[in-house]
């Protein structure tokens, strides 16, 4: 959440800014390799390294809370005299929290000091996203910021593709040939180098833009003083539930993504099961190989072709068939749970239908965002707000979808998740999709 603030009253001597270019694609990749980590990496492991369905998905779970409240502290980022600095320092943090998870998996008490270590990881990379956000902000003009926003949902996505398409493969290999924990203290070794490596990187390449010299800060003005911001910070809130409809806003985004959550938290631990409790029996280099290749590949194209798909239709006409799309997964799911398909080729094709529709539909919560919820004053401080409960909807359904899968088993836990998103396309047919006349 940025919020404006008034110039410094003084400035330190800036060197000459690097070519975007030669940051911008690094910060989103550090942007994305500690959120993939936490999000997605961590539950293969745990499951490579014995943990219930329902341990997973409720402590991955509540790790993503991070990201649903780092709007309550993003204001106060902004007394920071340097945002290169904190980008820097959560980026070493992060790196650091990433080695201790390695560490971690040696020891007896090895699944509580892990979870210990990616509470940090989860905490210090939501800092970093926005501390990264605002220094893309105020670092290029409005032009340069859309001519590079490709570059950051690229990079973003191509940690994923890092991540699943060869981490996870790499530790399906290792596996096989230095056992269980050594292998993934290997690849959180190498997630905790290389985010020590971009930060290294990172304090030379990143642009100075922002710095404040040591002895202004009697000088600043109130709007940029922690009880300023704390002032800022309450006007924000305040106007953000005044609005017109909040509550059932709320209700929506949060529902949108009941499926979602209980989905990408169980899909991947199905395909990992053995066929006897009724997964698929894949091994964790094949995972890596269908969510991380074919998988990665799909969502992009979703995510481009539901864009376009809602421009050509207006986002009232085009929400009940994103709806649709986003739940395509549950479908696909429990199609595999029946058919249990042996052919890794049949399966990289349904998860690949999968993806696409999870990036289609996924259009339709950050439209209705951006354009309905956080319109008018403090846009980008109520789109923060938003998508903290939007990932607040995806985290609670995370939470609790491992006990109920493991009280229904897979095929039904999958007719449960479709059930789960007819709440969502009722409501949708009574929402205002548009932002209000009067927002400005």
């Amino acid at each position: 959440m940025t919020l404006t603030t008034n110039p410094p009253a003084a400035a330190v001597s800036l060197p000459a800014a690097r070519h975007p270019l030669a940051w911008v694609p690094t910060l989103y990749l550090a942007q994305g390799l500690p959120f993939y980590a936490v999000a997605l990496v961590a539950g293969l492991m745990f499951k490579s390294m014995g943990v219930p369905n329902e341990q997973i998905a409720r402590w991955t779970g509540l790790l993503g809370l991070a990201w649903v409240f780092k709007a309550l502290w993003s204001p106060f980022l902004e007394l920071a005299r340097s945002k290169k600095r904190v980008v820097v320092a959560f980026q070493m943090v992060g790196g650091a929290s990433l080695a201790g998870v390695a560490l971690a998996l040696q020891l007896p008490a090895w699944f509580a000091v892990g979870i210990a270590f990616f509470a940090i990881v989860a905490l210090a990379s939501a800092t970093h996203d926005i501390a990264a956000d605002g220094l893309y902000i105020a670092s290029l003009t409005a032009r340069q910021q859309a001519a590079y926003a490709g570059w950051q949902g690229a990079f973003f996505n191509a940690a994923k593709f890092i991540s699943l398409g060869g981490l996870v493969i790499l530790a399906g290999h290792l596996e096989t040939r230095i056992g269980v924990a050594p292998a993934w203290s290997v690849i959180f070794g190498l997630l905790g180098a290389a985010m020590a490596a971009l930060g290294l990187y990172h304090l030379w390449a990143l642009p100075a833009t922002g710095e404040r010299a040591s002895g202004t800060s009697s000088g600043t003005s109130s709007s940029t003083s922690a009880r300023g911001v704390a002032a800022t910070l309450a006007d924000v809130m305040r106007t953000f539930f005044a609005k017109r409809g909040i509550w059932v806003a709320i209700l929506f985004i949060i529902l949108f993504r009941a499926a979602e959550g209980q989905i990408q938290t169980i899909g991947p631990l199905f395909l990992r099961d053995a066929k006897e409790v009724g997964g698929l029996g894949l091994s964790t280099a094949e995972v890596g190989a269908v969510y991380g290749t074919a998988g990665t590949i799909a969502f992009l194209a979703g995510s481009i072709g539901g864009g376009y798909f809602t421009s050509a239709l207006s986002l009232r006409r085009a929400m009940p068939w994103l709806i649709l799309a986003m739940n395509l997964p549950n479908l696909v799911f429990y199609y595999l749970s029946v058919a249990q398909p042996s052919s890794l080729g049949v399966i990289a094709l349904a998860l690949g239908v999968e993806m696409f529709g999870y990036g289609f539909g996924f259009v339709g919560v950050i439209l209705f965002i951006m354009q309905v919820v956080a319109s008018g004053r403090y846009q980008t401080a109520h789109y923060a707000l938003g998508t903290g409960f939007m990932q607040l909807g995806f985290v609670l359904f995370k939470v609790v979808s491992g006990d109920i899968q493991q009280a229904l088993g897979y095929q039904h836990f999958f007719l449960w998740v479709i059930a789960a998103a007819v709440p969502v396309l009722v409501l949708s047919r009574f929402m205002r999709l548009e932002a209000e006349p009067s927002a400005a």
